[in-house]
């Protein structure tokens, strides 16, 4: 480690406290609604959606059955899905509407995803098996139309995306690679272009899961069976490492009014084994399951709104 990078140690470390505890089996993609002031998770495995209201401090499941694994805002309400089964317009207590189910080809068996200003959405696919007998990954772009568009080939194990402040750059997560990937983005038509490595996660530190940036144009990750958030320059290089309760700490995302507040998952059910640090022993750590908040002096951004309508289809 760098001489002079920042460590707050925990799990004592009183600035994260634990918000709701529904034993979350794959607690993933919190999303702030700044307009509302609440904040949005799911629990992937368990098939359940969580709402917490940051004025009275409540939270409640307000749906279960149906898989949520990435999801965006949408503009005009509702939200842009996107799971095992294809990318999605749904409302809680809605019937989803699947958009895709596959794409140029390619099946649709999404992770997280992320808005752009103009209101598309990116997702990645995943399709990871620990025998190493799996079709590759792709990058996909949703655009407002509802179609669905390759955006980026060479993935293993797509996770968490991030846009920088002046959303000149989007950063990807590759879990299975260890390595958080940045792209030029182009607003005109939505292109990634010139790929590079913004950072290698080495596999004493877990692996890259999910992803935001602050407003300074800070990289946060959090790190599955790592325990922990870091933050990382423009430029790449560690600027701290926050230690976490959880093992298995998943995602990560700003919110309450002023932007300050970090909400973090986490995950009960242990998965991927066989790419976790060595000597990695599940049973003798407490893994995870809990939505934690961190208090900071930093603060992030506002994440965009999606805009996705569905593709009209010609007429047979």
């Amino acid at each position: 480690m760098a001489p002079g990078t920042s460590i707050e140690k925990g799990p004592s470390n009183p600035g994260i406290r634990l918000v709701a505890d529904y034993g979350n089996l794959c607690g993933e993609g919190p999303l702030w609604d700044d307009r509302n002031q609440v904040l949005y998770w799911t629990d992937i495995t368990g098939k359940r959606f969580f709402r917490y209201w940051w004025k009275n401090q409540r939270h409640e499941p307000i749906h279960e059955g149906f898989e949520v694994g990435g999801f965006c805002i949408q503009e005009g309400g509702g939200f842009v899905v996107t799971n095992s089964q294809g990318i999605w317009l749904w409302s809680p207590g809605g019937k989803p509407v699947l958009l895709a189910s596959e794409a140029e080809g390619k099946e649709c068996v999404m992770n997280d995803c992320i808005a752009d200003p103009e209101g598309r959405v990116y997702s990645g696919s995943c399709h990871y098996d620990p025998s190493g007998d799996y079709p590759p990954s792709f990058l996909f772009r949703v655009d407002v139309d509802g179609s669905v568009h390759v955006a980026d080939d060479g993935v293993q194990f797509s996770n968490g995306l991030a846009f920088s402040p002046d959303c000149s750059t989007l950063y990807f997560a590759d879990t299975v690679a260890r390595c958080i990937y940045a792209y030029d983005w182009h607003r005109e038509d939505g292109a990634l272009r010139n790929r590079r490595v913004f950072v290698r996660v080495p596999r004493e530190e877990g692996l890259p899961d999910g992803l935001t940036a602050d407003a300074q144009g800070f990289v946060w990750c959090a790190h599955w069976f790592g325990g922990c958030l870091t933050r990382y320059d423009p430029d790449g290089k560690l600027e701290r490492r926050i230690t976490t309760p959880a093992a298995q700490t998943s995602s990560l995302t700003f919110g309450g009014p002023n932007l300050n507040e970090i909400f973090i998952t986490s995950a009960a059910a242990s998965n991927v084994l066989s790419l976790a640090p060595l000597g990695y022993e599940p049973e003798k750590l407490y893994v995870g399951g809990p939505l934690y908040q961190l208090s900071t002096n930093i603060r992030g951004k506002k994440e965009y709104r999606s805009r996705v309508t569905q593709a009209s289809r010609e007429p047979r």
